[in-house]
């Protein structure tokens, strides 16, 4: 694009617990299939 180099979209996911504290973090995420990522790791906190 003229010479200018562009990053495009950069998708991240920040899993906060009840205190605020981040418990973990998803970067560079691939749409597909990431919710259900996602879920099963949340899901494991409630454990």
């Amino acid at each position: 694009m003229m010479g200018k180099e562009y990053y495009g979209t950069v998708r991240s996911t920040f899993i906060i617990d009840k205190n605020g504290v981040l418990v973990k973090e998803y970067r560079k995420v691939k749409v597909k299939e990431h919710a259900k990522e996602v879920l099963e790791f949340v899901k494991t906190l409630n454990n």
